[in-house]
């Protein structure tokens, strides 16, 4: 089959890297990339959210299915463009996208389906936040309700914190229309957890799960990001817990969707926090996480293009997702003064295992995201960084302190001029895997 992905992060290199495993898979191009994705397929200079060229692309090429890796080109609809023009796409539909474009709207879905979540009300007038907030003075996560790029969230222990949020969103416009509505909504207490599945509209696949770190340095300190890394298996996580998941969270706000006639096909990613009260919804998302992908991928062990040939035509239900039964550790490794202002443009030496001499080994991957090749003057390429995060190392083994040695071990071995990653990706013994 002949394949194009969208996107230029560590999820699309995770992605292209898992896809070229397909014997299925013939050709793979990229619209976008980066020097990872560069070593697995031909990189076309579109950039994803680009419609118009990703379809001109598609149909010049011949392509037989679309991988969306990002949100942008599933909420600017994407899939029903190529649908409408016969080309398979793997993701979910504008309107099913909604359910992470619009946190209100996903609220409202969960609402209509009894799925637990925090207390949570929406606002549009600024005045009216804050009149909201006057009356109630508890601590609360305040959010911009559309795309955000993982940055608008913010956690407020008081309402004074809460109310330069709301500015932040509303007046500052920070995060630009996104923040034109807001959903201030309770906030729990309890270890995160994000959980993945394929589903066809109806059906749902096995889940699998992994823990991500969203601040900039040890200890969750500093500004938040689009994630410095994660790992999986969670040590809460169990069969049973997976079967409360499927019942009581996924598969309700999938017949919900089904019920309003919006089918949901594609990745689904519950962001879900486990209080003392049982699993409760912080957020959808409607494709892969990223870094969540560097540590889920290697896990699907069922051929990918089969499982999302499978969500497209409606047949997941003949077609088990299974997923492998390992531990995996990805540490991102961006450049300093992410996710403020930073420079580029540097050298990355040590890419190469040095057991191995090759840039995969039997217990480290490493996914490019902000990383291009750059030519020299002696005509040959070298990788240097182009944006923020920069790589993601990923260690694997048969436990978790296994896996996380490998991917440390693989990190000190990596260089670039004001390199920063954090040293506790992994480490269980902080108190925010304690569920209360």
């Amino acid at each position: 089959m002949k394949l194009l992905l969208l996107g230029s992060g560590g999820r699309e290199h995770a992605l292209a890297w898992r896809l070229r495993q397909s014997p299925q898979a013939t050709n793979l191009w990229v619209a976008g990339g980066n020097s990872g994705t560069a070593r697995l397929a031909v990189n076309l200079p579109i950039n994803p959210e680009d419609t118009a060229a990703v379809v001109a692309a598609a149909q010049s090429l011949s392509i037989d299915l679309v991988v969306i890796g990002p949100e942008q080109p599933l909420a600017s609809g994407i899939v029903d463009q190529l649908t409408d023009l016969g080309i398979p796409a793997f993701g979910p539909t504008q309107a099913a996208a909604q359910l992470e474009v619009s946190k209100s709207f996903a609220r409202e879905v969960m609402q209509a389906a009894a799925v637990p979540g925090p207390q949570f009300h929406t606002f549009t007038d600024r005045q009216a936040a804050l009149d909201f907030l006057s009356r109630h003075r508890q601590p609360v996560v305040v959010k911009a309700d559309g795309l955000a790029a993982g940055k608008g969230v913010a956690l407020c222990p008081d309402p004074q914190t809460a109310a330069a949020a709301i500015r932040a969103c509303m007046d500052d416009r920070v995060f630009g229309p996104a923040g034109d509505t807001v959903v201030i909504e309770e906030l729990l207490h309890g270890p995160e957890v994000s959980v993945f599945a394929f589903c066809d509209g109806e059906t749902l696949s096995e889940l699998v799960a992994a823990c991500d770190y969203k601040a900039v340095d040890d200890d969750d300190q500093g500004p938040n990001t689009g994630g410095m890394g994660c790992f999986t298996p969670p040590p809460f996580w169990t069969a049973e817990l997976a079967a409360t998941i499927k019942q009581t969270i996924m598969q309700p706000v999938i017949n919900e969707l089904a019920r309003c006639c919006i089918p949901y096909r594609g990745i689904l990613y519950a962001g879900l926090m486990i209080t003392a009260h049982g699993p409760q919804v912080l957020e959808f998302n409607c494709r892969f996480g990223d870094p969540e992908a560097q540590v889920i991928l290697p896990l699907l062990e069922t051929d990918p293009i089969a499982a999302m040939t499978a969500c497209i035509n409606g047949t997941l239900r003949q077609t088990p997702v299974h997923w492998a039964n390992q531990s995996l550790v990805a540490v991102a490794m961006v450049s300093g003064g992410y996710p403020g202002p930073y420079a580029a443009g540097f050298p990355i030496a040590g890419l190469t295992d040095p057991e191995t001499n090759a840039d995969a080994a039997a217990d480290t991957i490493i996914f490019h995201a902000g990383a291009q090749l750059s030519r020299q003057p002696d005509g040959s390429e070298t990788v240097v960084t182009a944006a923020g995060r920069v790589l993601t190392v990923v260690g694997r083994g048969d436990s978790l302190p296994t896996a996380r040695a490998h991917a440390y071990r693989r990190v000190s071995a990596i260089h670039f001029d004001h390199a920063h990653y954090r040293r506790d990706i992994g480490d269980l013994t902080a108190r925010r895997w304690n569920i209360l």
